[in-house]
């Protein structure tokens, strides 16, 4: 009996490895000699784009059948172009990716008319790291403690480039949940344009991701010579780098922010914690799916790509596809109170 026993399981382990073998080598069939785009929504040169690039030198390798990567730029809306295309015309086939800014969400939830996607039912595939926002101010400018800034008689001027950014939306925050007002000068075409008007003194605060603060100049040289100075930061803890910076969430506890106004702030930032997502169209095939998340976690373990990240100076913290799925999908499900406040935030 026994060896009957072991006989069938034997079978059954083999059969079990056939059938393996032929998942294997269809997957192979099915990326070899194809060709996978990488939908990026904005120009070249952003953050965005060039995560995009270095993915894509090295996450072929890591799919069965090693197809070519390559990415297209479709700037246009804010990143909105992209990701209309990526949801609704590209094929749900695996050959298609997108990479645009993980604030469009929020024009899902105002319900702007431009938006073509449901955020929460694209297929997510990973992102290399996951962001915070600060607010920095010019140290000459007259203000030097929070208290300065909610008491400001004259608020500070503090640049922007649009209403889908965090020059724009963090401010906004920081009013809403702190009562710090702001005048938000817009029109500015990108962050360089900013970084002039601030040594102009045209504006004297803007409110730039971590990683593009801490990750070139002229930022890194202003904060090393105490040209400008953080005010808040708005991670869950303190960056070592600014430790002596009070978090949003310390704040709100100090100053008895209400419960909305907290529940905004983490809708809003959970924008920055999606870090540079990348994505693929809704209804992709779970084995395809599967490929390409897993592709996606190798390559972010890649020895080539964590070295040139590193001599880039940028920080990884990988997020999983599941993970950004998950956050996705409840960053959309929110109540009509806190989708007003959201208006409000963005200008509407």
């Amino acid at each position: 009996m026994k060896t009957k026993i072991s006989c069938l399981a034997a079978l059954a382990a083999l059969f079990g490895f056939a059938a393996s073998a032929r998942g294997a080598a269809a997957q192979a069939n099915f990326f070899q000699g194809k060709t996978i785009r990488v939908v990026v929504g904005s120009s070249a040169g952003g953050g965005y784009d060039l995560w995009a690039r270095l993915m894509a030198q090295h996450i072929g390798k890591h799919i069965p059948g090693n197809p070519t990567v390559v990415v297209q730029n479709m700037p246009g809306g804010g990143g909105a172009v992209a990701a209309n295309y990526v949801y609704s015309v590209a094929k749900p086939d695996g050959l298609t990716m997108g990479a645009f800014n993980p604030a469009l969400y929020f024009d899902q939830l105002v319900g702007r008319p431009e938006v073509k996607f449901d955020w929460g039912k694209f297929t997510w595939i990973g992102s290399p790291e996951q962001n915070e926002v600060l607010h920095y101010i010019r140290t000459d400018a007259p203000f030097k403690t929070i208290d300065d800034l909610r008491n400001a008689k004259e608020p500070p001027r503090c640049g922007s480039t649009g209403t889908g950014t965090t020059g724009h939306y963090f401010p906004r925050l920081l009013e809403e949940t702190l009562g710090i007002k702001t005048t938000i000068v817009s029109g500015y075409q990108g962050g360089s344009e900013i970084d002039l008007a601030v040594e102009r003194n045209e504006v004297v605060c803007w409110s730039p991701l971590v990683a593009t603060y801490f990750g070139r100049d002229p930022y890194k040289r202003w904060h090393k010579t105490g040209f400008t100075r953080v005010v808040v930061q708005s991670g869950a803890r303190r960056d070592e780098r600014i430790k002596d910076v009070p978090t949003l969430n310390e704040l709100m506890q100090q100053y008895k922010t209400p419960e909305s106004g907290r529940r905004l702030a983490k809708v809003i930032l959970t924008a920055a914690t999606l870090g540079r997502p990348i994505s693929a169209p809704p209804r992709v095939a779970p084995e395809i799916a599967k490929i390409l998340r897993d592709a996606y976690s190798q390559a972010m373990r890649d020895p080539e790509l964590t070295a040139e990240a590193n001599k880039r100076g940028w920080e990884m913290q990988p997020l999983s596809g599941a993970e950004l799925e998950s956050l996705s999908k409840e960053v959309v499900n929110q109540p009509k109170d806190v989708i007003e406040k959201m208006k409000w935030v963005l200008g509407n």
